[in-house]
């Protein structure tokens, strides 16, 4: 992961708002961090997309309600397209009912612009790291933020992917999904943490899942987890 000091070459970032305070206050907080660089600002969907594809930056903090394009589709356009740049979603409120369907677009994480400036640089640090686990209670906000879209919660037919998993597989996928980390998930199966990434390696793999939050939202999605955890 780029960024850390044992790495010369620090996380570049796009800003991608309609609203030049908010970019400017994003902008402040980011510079201010060693090993984090702001390369570019956008102010709208397509905008965004033209920069990463000019920029190659290593994250995008993405708007959701811009003109032109909104980040939705923006996100959408960027993962269809192989980009590795990692898409973070900016949200007004802490839980917005457009935030689970930029997640399954592809974003790899959200945030509130009224969050604390270190979460916001937390954040950014880590949405590149692609073995990251989730901190606690993410879970439960990627669960608000599933109910707050209106999601159905009747089961849809099971993908054909899923047939791919072992037995034990899908019983690490569904730990996943309640927001089990990979030491209590060890544990709860009695095999080893090595053997625990491992499994979840070839779970993503099998399932073309980019994270651990796209996980999350998979077993939501199809119903392999109780609204409840």
């Amino acid at each position: 992961m780029n960024g850390h000091p044992s790495d010369p070459r620090p996380i570049t970032v796009v800003i991608a708002d309609d609203q030049t305070m908010v970019r400017s206050g994003l902008r402040m907080i980011l510079d201010a961090q060693d090993g984090i660089e702001v390369v570019g600002e956008a102010a709208d969907g397509a905008a965004a997309i033209k920069l990463v594809e000019e920029l190659d930056p290593d994250v995008v903090l993405m708007d959701i309600r811009m003109p032109v394009l909104d980040g939705i589709a923006a996100t959408k356009q960027l993962v269809a397209s192989g980009s590795r740049t990692r898409i973070l979603v900016l949200t007004t409120y802490a839980v917005d009912e457009n935030v689970y369907d930029a997640l399954r677009a592809g974003a790899a994480g959200f945030f509130a612009k009224t969050d604390h400036p270190d979460h916001i640089v937390n954040a950014v640090r880590s949405a590149t790291d692609v073995d990251r686990q989730l901190g606690p209670g993410v879970t439960e906000l990627l669960l608000q933020q599933f109910l707050a879209a209106g999601t159905p919660r009747i089961a849809p037919p099971e993908p054909a992917e899923l047939r791919l998993l072992t037995e034990r597989e899908r019983e690490i996928l569904v730990l996943i999904g309640i927001g089990r980390n990979n030491t209590e998930i060890g544990h709860q199966l009695l095999i080893g943490e090595s053997t625990v990434k491992t499994h979840i390696t070839r779970i993503f793999s099998k399932l073309h899942l980019r994270d651990r939050v796209h996980a999350v939202v998979y077993c939501y999605t199809h119903a392999l987890v109780p609204p409840e955890g």
